[in-house]
């Protein structure tokens, strides 16, 4: 009986030793001419020009790799999911041929709409902005890309970005989309271990990714992936690896002082940019746009300091745990941005009365989790003797914590950053209570 996914050329030739693309750390990709075709149009090459962490590499210098990057290493472990479930019978059965092979376009494509610093800039809202989800239906349901898909895959461009917006007709549409997307998708499998390698630190390379793999299985309902229990150990470690990155690297407090100096920047100015250029810019032509249109106003410091010659990036003055300070950490969390540009203005003003010097409103950001709030972990683990699934925070202590709490409290901290000047001053300065006054 013929392999249901024999007929898929990049499943068939998964193991080729031709047409190689080799990425570090030894990641060898295997290219059809018709996937190869699609990485050498202009908006899936334009991805080399955009770095995957942003503003990240200011802490982490190492971290300059690019959404090209990582969007490779997405597909390729797309097939490897894929030869793991091929073997699943439900799967095989609910997972067409065609569906499958709108997974790999997914996995592949699903990037494909990202601009320079395009995450920190949704979440503040500015007018003007679409989010990175459109873009990708744009650019996959027109031009090049779309003639590709069109011609080599027989498919229409719609229903790929379809897929990545997680549109679902069916279950087998369900389950692609869970690999997509998910507690254990690809694109978390690939970016905490890509991250963690070119960032220089451990914390998202230590789960067992190819334990993981091949632990995949279908969930009781038969809608959603999950793992056996003999991956169970495996997915532990990527939580707590994910837990830690966010700790770490995403939400380092250096990283997100750079962030909420660049959210405020463009927060000031977003009326003044051309956002139809920039959603089709490099990180390099972002930051020159910026600073072409901030000239001699405020937003200028702010940017100078992030893209300028010299780093000068603000200080932590306060900041708040969910742990440590619930009641300040749930006032400002998921707030508003326009919300916390008012409160960082009113703080500015106490400030400026206390300390005896002027502080102007751009010299105080209030930086809080967004309004967007992270995936939730939460697999089903099955156990095959038994036959019986149970959910992983049940029965993980490990996991226990984060799948039944939210995420974000316990990664994401409340701080103000001041500028360098200001924080010298305000050493001493009860926050708290100025913080409890402009929330009241």
């Amino acid at each position: 009986m013929p392999h249901p996914y024999a007929a898929i050329p990049e499943f068939a030739e998964r193991y080729s030793t031709s047409g190689l693309m080799r990425m570090p750390p030894c990641d060898d990709i295997p290219l059809t001419p018709r996937v190869r075709r699609l990485i050498d149009t202009p908006a899936f090459q334009r991805l080399k020009q955009v770095s995957q962490l942003g503003l990240v590499r200011m802490v982490y210098p190492g971290a300059g790799h690019s959404r090209f990057e990582h969007s490779l290493g997405t597909y390729r472990t797309a097939l490897q999911f894929l030869e793991r479930l091929s073997g699943d019978d439900r799967f095989t059965a609910a997972v067409s041929s065609r569906q499958a092979e709108l997974f790999l376009l997914a996995a592949l494509l699903h990037d494909v709409g990202h601009w320079p610093y395009c995450h920190p800039l949704e979440d503040i809202a500015a007018e003007g902005v679409v989010v990175h989800e459109q873009l990708a239906r744009q650019a996959i349901t027109t031009g090049p890309l779309a003639e590709a898909l069109a011609d080599d895959w027989q498919v229409d461009p719609a229903e790929v970005a379809d897929l990545i917006a997680g549109s679902t007709t069916s279950t087998g549409d369900e389950i692609v989309a869970s690999m997509l997307s998910g507690p254990i998708d690809v694109d978390k499998i690939d970016y905490l271990a890509r991250d963690s390698r070119h960032c220089g630190v451990p914390y998202g390379q230590n789960f067992d990714q190819s334990r993981l793999v091949a632990s995949l299985c279908l969930n009781e309902a038969g809608n959603r992936i999950a793992v056996t229990d003999k991956g169970k150990t495996a997915a532990e470690l990527m939580v707590f690896a994910r837990y830690v990155m966010f700790s770490e690297v995403y939400w380092h407090h250096a990283v997100r002082s750079s962030t909420a100096m660049l959210q405020r920047a463009v927060f000031d100015v977003t009326d003044r940019l051309d956002w139809a250029y920039l959603f089709a810019s490099s990180d390099a032509q972002f930051a020159e746009h910026l600073r072409q249109h901030t000239t001699n106003i405020p937003a200028s410091a702010l940017v100078e300091s992030l893209f300028g010659t010299q780093r000068s990036l603000f200080k932590r003055l306060a900041q708040y745990s969910y742990l440590d300070s619930p009641e300040l950490h749930t006032k400002l969390a998921r707030q508003p941005y326009a919300w916390l540009v008012e409160r960082s203005s009113q703080l500015a003003e106490c400030l400026t009365k206390q300390l005896g010097i002027d502080v102007a409103p751009h010299e105080v950001l209030i930086d809080a989790p967004p309004t967007k709030l992270e995936v939730q972990f939460n697999v089903d683990v099955c156990y095959t003797k038994r036959d019986a699934y149970r959910p992983l925070g049940e029965v993980s202590p490990v996991v226990r914590t984060l799948a039944r709490e939210q995420f974000d409290n316990y990664v994401k901290q409340v701080r103000v950053f001041v500028a360098p000047r200001v924080a010298q001053a305000a050493r001493g300065v009860d926050i708290d209570r100025l913080l409890d006054e402009v929330t009241s």
